[in-house]
């Protein structure tokens, strides 16, 4: 389990606020600007509506930038695509518990083996407290605070209120994704997150070094 020396926010912007037609120049630009992870969101048009990108952006994305990149698998037996992601250049892969509830174990043991950092998501219907026997097993939990799908949802804040109930008992990192901007920024760093999923908030903004700025005003 990886633990946050309390205690640096760090900021992921999602790629899918990217302009896909200049990938690189995107990931390369808010890499100069300030942020310390990639966050990509893979998704398969079954466990969430929406459709994206497999690991051959992940692999194109590898050689635009050094930082971390944050694989984020809102699909359906996540498993089969560990290695795949592993190979294109993922560092980090967080699967749902939701698609895998009945081996989760499983799959965080093999996200491990193959070298990577592991993840468990939740979605914002989704009791916490299904988390508590992973405590031990996994590097980042992180929270949506939008139903997974699509970028640009409204934060809901009822969401962030499982922030710092896991908190008091989870010491790795804490993560949340969805309606991130100036003002939800500040209530999710105030429960405790320690990482930032921005998509508009960083990639919307002309000047992405101003972006993330604000985002960690506090």
């Amino acid at each position: 389990m990886t633990e946050n020396p309390r205690k640096k926010i760090l900021i992921a912007p999602s790629i899918l606020s990217a302009d896909f037609s200049r990938l690189g120049d995107e990931i390369r630009e808010v890499e100069e600007a300030g942020a310390d992870w990639i966050h990509v969101d893979v998704m398969d048009g079954h466990f969430v509506p929406n459709l994206t990108i497999g690991p051959v952006v992940v692999q194109g994305l590898r050689k635009a930038t050094k930082i971390p990149l944050d694989v984020h698998l809102m699909i359906e037996e996540p498993w089969k695509y560990f290695s795949a992601f592993k190979e294109a250049g993922a560092d980090w892969i967080t699967v749902h518990y939701e698609a895998c509830s009945k081996n989760l174990s499983d799959a965080l043991r093999k996200i491990r083996e193959t070298g990577l950092r592991c993840g468990i998501s939740i979605r914002p219907k989704t009791d916490p407290e299904v988390l508590e026997p992973f405590w031990d097993e996994t590097d980042l939990i992180l929270v949506m605070t939008v139903e997974p799908g699509f970028g640009g949802q409204a934060f809901m804040p009822e969401a962030i209120g499982k922030v710092p109930w896991i908190r008091k008992k989870y010491k790795g990192l804490i993560s949340v994704d969805g309606g991130i901007n100036e003002k939800t920024a500040h209530e999710a760093i105030r429960a405790g997150t320690d990482i930032l999923v921005a998509g508009t908030a960083v990639f919307g903004k002309p000047d992405r070094k101003r972006a993330i700025e604000a985002l960690l005003a506090r």
